[in-house]
């Protein structure tokens, strides 16, 4: 008997976009929906914490490298003139009380449910990062760009920051070869497990993985 995520199988429940576009504007919208109350707490919240600033909006490349300006809760307190280097960016220092706990539990990453009913994103997917790495990538990792970008992927159910970025880069391919409707189920599953228990968050002094290089040779 074939288990149900079995995934050996290349073609098992494979589907077109339009009905993986159908289904991510049901559940969008279904979510955003029912978690509205939330939602307007947190903005409320974070209005009051960031000056009247809740929302954290920038460029990142979509399907195809076209590019969108992605939507999330602001979490961490804007720079100051004398902070420039990697390190001050990337520090937890940076992050209000209010961002810790809406970090803890992923709540920062809800408002992408307004890009996927936008049709910006779809809910799984490879994780939309900086419009600076597109000239970066190698023939095989710029793959990853074949299919919209999501709020999780193959990548994040599979180590989240804790792996290196060729391996990120290797499970995005792998989606995009190899997208289908039981795949997205159980990254849908894993993904809300892997947030119950608060799985692979780094607790270092970077809160996420250093910005990248580039391939090297």
């Amino acid at each position: 008997m074939l288990d149900v995520f079995d995934l050996n199988h290349k073609n098992i429940m494979r589907y077109n976009p339009y009905i993986k576009r159908l289904i991510d504007l049901i559940i969008s919208f279904s979510l955003l929906v029912v978690m509205s109350p939330l939602l307007i707490v947190i903005t409320i919240i974070l209005f009051f914490v960031n000056n009247g600033s809740p929302f954290f909006l920038q460029e990142r490349p979509g399907k195809h490298g076209k590019t969108f300006k992605i939507i999330k809760f602001k979490t961490m307190r804007d720079l100051k003139k004398n902070e420039k280097s990697e390190k001050e960016v990337h520090s937890l220092s940076r992050i209000t009380k209010a961002g810790q706990i809406i970090r803890k539990y992923s709540l920062d990453e809800l408002l992408q449910l307004v890009n996927v009913f936008k049709g910006d994103m779809s809910l799984a997917g490879p994780r939309p990062l900086l419009i600076q790495y597109l000239p970066l990538y190698n023939e095989i990792q710029s793959k990853r760009h074949n299919v919209k970008p999501g709020i999780t992927g193959w990548a994040q159910i599979n180590g989240r920051n804790t792996i290196s970025w060729d391996k990120k880069f290797e499970y995005d391919v792998w989606y995009s070869d190899n997208i289908s409707l039981l795949l997205d189920i159980k990254i849908g599953f894993l993904t809300l497990k892997k947030v119950f228990f608060k799985e692979d968050i780094n607790t270092d002094e970077h809160i996420t993985m250093e910005v990248w290089k580039g391939n090297i040779n």
